[in-house]
């Protein structure tokens, strides 16, 4: 049991622990989805942002001020608004300035805040900040009374729930975070492109829930056809898969480097990256090339050099010009973040801070709702102000209009406020801002320009009067607003301007074997044990290779780097070994069973180069089997693909390559038994079928020939052949009878 108490009531309730840990819990994930994670489908800000261009405001660091140090920024933060740790708010601060992670930085930066190579900003002592016109944009119009106020987490002062926001910045400079068992991931775009496709959605704003524009997504996508990332690239996703994201809310966009052909003397050529993927560091990038080419997974490369000053500059050169540098990038699209996948879950909170996914017109005209609430808030303050004026302006009227009245209730009566307020029918307000006039305020002059300014005020009056009552006119001001804001946008064409294209979406097509590993001829040498090694080049057999005490050679194969080796295991298993990962030099290897999930208890019955398109014949020693496509067998993992299935004392024992019409199959017991090979069934896994029966042992020997050539076999130096197959020639299953006269003794073909 957990006992909780009230401090400063004194009383306490017992509860389980079991409800106490859920109610905090709760409370925490709650408070980590709200005051940290989720940004403000409105604004587009987390509290921690909203805080610091708050802060940032009342340090009046506008764009035309001077810069202040960020330590000043950050002390203002977590002192007043935010409590939490400093190096936490200035992590936030410098991912607002840094213009490879922002599409539109918030802050302007003054001092070394980072840079794409993953390398951290200086500390906050030594750099200083101010406000970019895009974070003025979002505070304009704050002390008109559009939004909401809070007390800070002291009480001591106040700090806006939401900023007016007359930037959609949610998706234009995206957001990303972790939340109590939720997340988002909202990538950035264009700001011009969702300046039209608000525009578009203006015409049909409405506040009734019931009435909103339904079904508007294929023509928000003509304004916004995806997003746009501050560090370019190519967006190459399926332009139905871009459509089902901004649908539901969530998805993922693939993304490419863009890349372009230097030609070089005679025929030479490198490659020149200049864009790489969002969020992709360039120094971990180059590591993971250059580990490549080390290991000798991108073969087709020499080399890679970093050549970049103020923009990018990445120097892939081939290892041979002949090489078609489609080839060399796939390789490198495929093992490398030059090809990149940026997921979108666009979870946020909406108004009534409530978290939820929503989907890109559900984004857009949440915003409107704000800016709206915001235009109506803002006339509504104005109008108090003008009608506060009128008032005023009413009272002075009144007393050019009874100067000699006026002056001498001033200088006469005892209670000059209460007798305006009778003798002119004044308010409160009039009679204290009489009272309150300066005598130079009494010229003619004055009195002229009073009058102005109420006619104008008047007028100014009755327009926002007629605003506030009508919709149509507060779309088109909403509308002259994102007019204002394209504007701006023109204003500042390097961050304007569309940095990320749109590609076509094609898949990558399977890049050869071959040109992913230097092709090279070599020797393979496996021991009766399982030790394995390569030789360089095509070695022939002497019979003096060494080998581990106890041990002989068992498999001598020629092959190329290349190759794919199969082999087949006494568990009826086959495994695929690249044979550019055979370990080199002229000792004795490694263990094969290092390189695959084989058992000590396990034996090899066959090694072999992979033949595409090669059909096997498979056995075990009980004299069951069955033709397998060897394409069936290639196995993608350590633990191989078991095909023939086995049991107790039965093992796999037999796999040779099916040539001929026929199959001979020879026991323990020497008899001999022949057959067509059409009578096996080919199968992808099982026992298979009965090749020969039994009374006494096993299968001694297994091999496929042509019946028009007869059955041959080798014993000693001479091959013999035995033409007139009677008696033998039978069908699949049967025992067999006794093999021709001059047979080997060890009842083997060979």
């Amino acid at each position: 049991m957990s006992e909780q108490s009230t401090m400063n009531t004194g009383d306490s309730r017992k509860t389980s622990l079991k409800e106490a840990i859920s109610e905090r819990y709760l409370a925490y994930a709650m408070s980590t989805i709200m005051s940290r994670s989720l940004p403000d489908v409105r604004d587009g800000l987390k509290p921690v942002h909203r805080r610091l261009l708050y802060a940032m405001r009342l340090l009046k660091l506008d764009p035309g001020s001077g810069y202040k140090k960020c330590a000043r920024v950050v002390g203002d933060v977590i002192g007043k608004y935010h409590p939490h740790g400093d190096t936490s708010v200035y992590d936030a601060l410098v991912r607002l300035a840094q213009d490879f992670a922002q599409r539109y930085p918030l802050v302007d930066g003054q001092g070394n805040f980072g840079n794409i190579d993953g390398d951290n900003a200086a500390a906050m002592r030594y750099t200083e900040s101010r406000m970019t016109i895009f974070a003025e944009l979002l505070l304009r119009d704050l002390d008109q009374d559009t939004v909401d106020f809070r007390a800070t987490y002291d009480g001591e002062d106040k700090e806006p729930v939401v900023l007016p926001a007359a930037f959609p910045n949610l998706l234009a400079n995206g957001s990303s975070g972790i939340a109590v068992g939720m997340a988002t991931s909202i990538p950035p775009h264009n700001a011009s492109e969702l300046c039209e496709a608000l525009q578009y959605l203006v015409k049909y704003y409405t506040e009734d829930p019931e009435a909103k524009p339904k079904d508007r997504l294929d023509k928000l996508l003509q304004f916004i056809p995806g997003p746009d990332f501050p560090t370019g690239g190519e967006l190459v996703e399926k332009p139905e898969n871009i459509r089902e994201a901004y649908l539901t809310g969530r998805g993922g966009f693939r993304m490419r480097a863009k890349w372009e052909v230097e030609q070089g003397a005679r025929g030479t050529y490198q490659i020149v990256v200049t864009e790489i993927p969002y969020m992709v560091q360039k120094g971990k990038l180059i590591e993971r090339i250059a580990e490549l080419i080390q290991t000798k997974k991108l073969p087709l490369l020499s080399d890679v050099r970093d050549e970049s000053a103020e923009d990018i500059r990445l120097v892939l050169e081939p290892r041979s010009k002949n090489v078609e540098p489609e080839i060399l990038m796939q390789g490198l699209f495929r093992l490398t973040d030059l090809e990149s996948r940026f997921s979108l879950n666009l979870n946020v909170l909406d108004a009534t801070q409530t978290p939820r996914v929503m989907g890109l017109q559900e984004v857009l005209e949440s915003f409107l709702t704000h800016r709206f609430e915001v235009l109506r808030r803002r006339s509504r303050f104005r109008l108090d102000k003008i009608k506060n004026r009128l008032e005023v302006l009413e009272g002075y009227l009144i007393v050019f209009l009874n100067l000699d009245e006026v002056i001498r209730i001033i200088r006469e009566e005892d209670h000059p406020k209460q007798e305006l307020i009778k003798t002119f029918k004044l308010t409160d307000v009039q009679a204290e801002a009489i009272l309150n006039m300066r005598l130079r305020s009494l010229r003619k002059l004055e009195e002229m320009e009073l009058r102005t300014e109420h006619t104008e005020l008047s007028e100014e009056k009755a327009g926002i009067e007629a605003l506030l009552g009508s919709e149509e006119l507060q779309k088109e001001a909403i509308s002259n607003e994102i007019k204002e804001l394209k504007k701006i946008l023109k204003g500042v064409p390097e961050v304007a301007n569309r940095r990320t294209v749109i590609g076509e979406a094609q898949e990558l097509p399977e890049v050869p074997l071959e040109a992913m590993i230097e092709k090279e001829a070599i020797t393979v040498i496996c021991s009766d044990k399982g030790w394995i090694r390569a030789l360089k080049g095509h070695v022939a057999e002497t019979g003096e290779e060494k080998y581990k005490d106890g041990d002989k050679g068992k498999f001598w194969i020629q092959a190329e780097t290349t190759d794919k080796l199969i082999l087949f295991a006494t568990n009826g298993r086959f495994y695929t070994i690249g044979a550019d990962k055979l370990p080199r030099g002229r000792g004795h290897g490694e263990p094969v069973r290092l390189m695959i999930d084989l058992g000590n208890d396990q034996d090899i019955v066959a090694l072999f180069v992979h033949k595409p398109g090669r059909k096997l014949l498979i056995a075990s020693t009980d004299g069951r089997g069955f033709i397998v496509d060897e394409n069936g067998v290639i196995a993608q993992t350590r633990n191989g693909k078991q095909t023939l299935n086995v049991s107790g004392d039965v093992e796999a024992a037999f796999c040779v390559e099916m040539e001929g019409d026929s199959i001979a199959v020879i026991g323990e017991n020497r008899k001999l038994n022949c057959f067509a090979t059409e009578e096996v069934s080919e199968m992808t896994r099982g026992r298979g079928v009965t090749l020969q029966r039994y009374k006494d042992g096993g299968l001694s020997d297994i091999k496929t020939f042509n019946k028009s050539e007869g059955l041959t076999w080798k014993s000693g130096e001479r091959t013999r052949t035995e033409e007139d197959l009677t008696g033998w020639y039978t069908r699949r299953g049967n025992a067999g009878r006794l093999a021709p006269r001059g047979f080997n003794r060890n009842n083997k073909f060979s």
